[in-house]
């Protein structure tokens, strides 16, 4: 049996037909009416693809006018999966490099150069991957995929046992938004000691790195192994876990809220902008707002946010005896050329502490190391957007 989405739906919630985005001419297509669909006041189904969905407001999703037919609408519901199945290629994939060389900067608060810009950020990473091999900015890449299925996993399991709801309808209340929110919060807390385990993956040296001893699971078990306190011990400096948990939890819902608003501002103004009608058999035109929402919303709550990620990730790495390459270029060591490598010996007393360390010690801008490798994620991933719109 084919389940399909009932007609008000839209990945972010059910919305009433006499939603003023729809219009009053929006066609009702299910046997009840719009009556059928009040008793719905959210959803529990894991978040989509971005693309395997439409948040195109307006009249009736392309995907479902019977004027394409049943193979018409399966190709452009395939099409839009396909479509975001490269956006999150782009977005988890090739822009890794750019991830591990920020958190890189971040974490090494001793560097000369800040990379506020991408042009230095990618001539040190071109210098780091010529030194050691392509694979040295790629490194953790299978733990952050580890931490995105613990999250969803956890996401999903809290809102099923518990009121707090996963989506929100499009007449929410202040309970329900305090209960999504603190979902995304606890859902933050879950995930940290993983989250650490991973951040030191991506910003550990690989010359220092022990490839026979090391797994895809290890992300897995030193997240356990934080969480429980068991295990090889680290250094004194080690902060314990109840230090991390509201930064990491404000961190979470702080970057969910400022993306989610974003994205609506974005798909609200490209609605209340657009002068010709969409092609319904083209999936760009149904898909790519929902994409360049996403993009935008990521990219102002990641600028936003970025002085916080730092304290955060200072903080998760400390005392774990994390050895980190040089993020100030690449030195002459012995017959051959190889990028200094230095140790992450920070002695932060919590948040608060390495907060107001950062802005005496290193001025504002050291709250921004690495917004240089920011810039060229989100510059590499819009170009790829804008070349996808272009050549379509």
């Amino acid at each position: 049996m084919a389940f399909r989405r009932p007609d008000s739906f839209d990945g972010l919630g059910y919305r009433g037909r006499d939603d003023p985005l729809y219009g009053a001419n929006y066609p009702v297509r299910s046997a009840g009416g719009p009556a059928d669909l009040q008793h719905h006041h959210w959803v529990t189904t894991p978040p989509d693809i971005p693309g395997s969905r439409n948040l195109y407001h307006g009249e009736r999703t392309p995907q479902y006018d019977e004027s394409l037919g049943e193979a018409g609408e399966q190709l452009t519901r395939f099409a839009g999966f396909g479509i975001g199945l490269v956006s999150l290629f782009t977005e988890n994939v090739l822009a890794h490099p750019c991830i591990v060389f920020r958190r890189q900067c971040q974490v090494n608060y001793h560097a000369r150069c800040y990379h506020l810009t991408p042009f230095s950020a990618v001539a040190v990473m071109y210098a780091i991957t010529k030194a050691q091999g392509v694979k040295a900015l790629w490194k953790g890449m299978g733990s952050t995929f580890i931490v995105h299925g613990i999250t969803l996993g956890t996401e999903g399991i809290i809102s099923e046992f518990t009121p707090l709801p996963r989506e929100l309808p499009h007449r929410w209340s202040w309970k329900q938004l305090t209960g999504h929110l603190l979902l995304k919060g606890l859902t933050a807390v879950v995930a940290l000691p993983f989250y650490c385990a991973s951040l030191i993956e991506t910003v550990q040296s690989d010359i220092v790195r022990d490839e026979s001893s090391s797994g895809l699971l290890d992300c897995f078990r030193e997240g356990l192994t934080r969480m429980l306190g068991v295990g090889a011990p680290h250094s004194r400096r080690l902060l314990p876990l109840s230090s991390l948990l509201l930064p990491a939890a404000l961190h979470a819902i702080l970057r969910y809220a400022i993306a989610s608003s974003v994205q609506r501002v974005v798909l609200w103004l490209h609605q209340w902008g657009r002068k010709q009608k969409t092609d319904p058999s083209n999936p760009l035109d149904t898909y790519f707002p929902e994409l360049a929402a996403v993009w935008a919303g990521s990219l102002v709550a990641d600028v936003v946010l970025f002085p916080l990620e730092t304290v955060l990730h200072r903080l998760g790495v400390q005392g774990t005896r994390t050895i980190i390459d040089a993020t100030d270029g690449v030195v002459e060591v012995g017959n051959g050329s190889s990028p200094l490598v230095l140790p992450v010996n920070t002695q932060y007393d919590g948040f608060s502490d390495c907060f107001h360390s950062i802005r005496r010690k290193e001025g504002v801008t050291g709250y921004y190391r690495g917004f240089g490798a920011l810039a060229a994620q989100y510059a590499l991933h819009g170009a790829l957007l804008a070349a996808t719109r272009t050549l379509n």
